[in-house]
């Protein structure tokens, strides 16, 4: 089985990157995920392994303890190390099944460990809890680069502003004069409505009769 044999699915959907050396394990992993709506990734190494994370980061990483060119846990550290700031949770999947083996997988940074053989509503069920974990974690760190700019946009608009007394144009950051509506609409992203207020109305059109409450 090679990696054209995964199913991909709509690029929107999360990629779950599977690590073991043996091919079998494998391909009753992906059986059992397959149906879900993920994207799938295989590495059979960890030179692999390093190989498909700089290709595209997962949202998830099943992975084996116990590979041909190095040990799981150790890879773990250096993954969570050099992607710190994206927080990619790592699942173990080995048949070190001691409580020692278990503890030294979650101080690697492994979010949850899976004992072989698998079980394949307990993947499920574990699979999806982090992939849906990852997936609010990255919706809110979208909503706060959101508000930060509109917080920033806010600041902006909170500074003195050079108006000029006569025709009312603002000066840019750049030092340039524009009209006080395209300031506003750059610095705000409002969209801007034109109107007359009643003292312009009587000035420019004293014959047009207006209400005492205009």
């Amino acid at each position: 089985m090679n990696i054209d044999d995964i199913k991909k699915n709509s690029k929107k959907s999360p990629l779950v990157l599977i690590v073991d050396d043996v091919e079998e394990n494998v391909e009753i992993l992906y059986s059992m995920l397959k149906d879900e709506e993920y994207r799938f990734a295989m590495a059979f190494s960890m030179q692999q392994t390093y190989l498909a994370v700089e290709r595209e980061l997962p949202d998830l990483i099943l992975l084996d303890v116990m590979l041909p060119d190095g040990n799981g846990f150790e890879m773990a550290r250096e993954i969570r190390e050099k992607y710190a700031e994206e927080a990619i949770p790592i699942i173990f999947v080995t048949a070190r099944a001691r409580t020692e083996d278990k503890i030294e997988g979650f101080k690697a940074g492994g979010v949850d460990y899976i004992t072989k053989p698998f079980e394949e509503k307990e993947v499920l069920a574990r699979v999806r809890t982090h992939v849906e974990l990852r997936k609010i974690r990255k919706e809110q760190e979208q909503l706060i680069a959101q508000l930060q700019q509109a917080l920033s946009e806010v600041k902006q608009l909170r500074e003195i502003i050079p108006i000029c007394v006569s025709c009312k144009k603002v000066r840019d950051d750049q030092g340039y004069w524009i009209q006080v509506e395209q300031y506003l609409s750059e610095h705000s992203g409002s969209q801007i409505s034109h109107g007359l207020c009643p003292d312009c109305m009587r000035e420019l059109y004293p014959e047009y009769p207006m209400d005492e409450d205009q």
